[in-house]
């Protein structure tokens, strides 16, 4: 392959190289001896009107791919393209923009992406679930999905508790007259809440004159809204500011109680 000859404009070194090598990087060159950065197609000269030896370039060396490729088969490995970035320089000058490596492109973008979207879609998704009964009172529009997705799930799609926010307006306890040992608790109990709530378990305790316990009884909600409209209501939930009444009879057998507590709580 016929050797060119180009000269450094800027110290005047004449170098020897192919036209393999000036092609490599459209050209530009570095010079071995200043280290300057060059076209070494705009800067060639014919080797007669060089004046003084020429000398080899070391970084026209780096370009050469034969070279790199031969070197590769002796050491019996495939050759690995070395960018013009490689080349080591003694100052501290920074590279011409086009002697940088370029920067890593991002790999696999779109599947990043996809696969923070489906986490995203899954914390909503597990926030939804946990959350479903508050999610329905304050996006009441949601509560048809939110059934469907309980459809699915096999979950329940309960009202809200909130005990704090109920309170037992009036009770009394009576005996019936139709049977000595039959006793009537009657009650009220008032929603608070802005919304519905769930119809709450009540404690019963009948107590003696020193009002130490005798008999406790737990009613759930079923065990005093027997009737067919109490259960209607049973589904629908105190309503928000609502009321339910309640009328329960017991039996309580050789118990003389002279007094009782009640109080509402939602079983855990």
């Amino acid at each position: 392959m016929n050797a060119l000859v180009t000269r450094c404009p800027h110290c005047g070194t004449a170098f020897r190289a192919t036209q393999a090598q000036l092609v490599v990087r459209g050209g530009m060159v570095r010079c071995g001896k200043c280290a300057a950065v060059f076209d070494g197609v705009a800067h060639l000269v014919e080797e007669g009107a060089s004046s003084g030896p020429l000398e080899p370039s070391p970084q026209l060396g780096l370009f050469d791919p034969g070279a790199a490729a031969a070197t590769a088969a002796r050491a019996g490995r495939r050759p690995v393209p070395r960018p013009a970035a490689a080349a080591v320089t003694q100052d501290d000058d920074p590279l011409p923009e086009f002697l940088e490596e370029e920067p890593p492109r991002a790999r696999y973008a779109l599947a990043w992406g996809l696969a923070a979207l489906l986490a995203l879609a899954a914390l909503l998704g597990q926030l939804a679930y946990h959350y479903r009964t508050e999610l329905a009172v304050l996006l009441p529009q949601t509560r048809p999905f939110l059934v469907e997705g309980c459809r699915l799930l096999d979950c329940e799609l309960r009202l809200p508790r909130r005990p704090d926010l109920l309170s037992i307006e009036s009770s009394d306890l009576q005996a019936d007259n139709r049977r000595e040992a039959l006793i009537v608790l009657n009650a009220v109990i008032r929603n608070r809440a802005p919304f519905a709530q769930e119809h709450p378990s009540l404690e019963l305790t009948l107590t003696d004159a020193a009002d130490k316990a005798l008999v406790r009884r737990v009613l759930r909600p079923a065990d005093y809204m027997m009737t067919a409209a109490a259960r209607e209501q049973l589904a629908q939930g105190i309503g928000p500011g609502g009321e339910s009444v309640l009328r329960v009879h017991f039996d309580t057998g050789d118990v003389r109680a002279t007094g009782y507590r009640l109080y509402l709580f939602y079983p855990s």
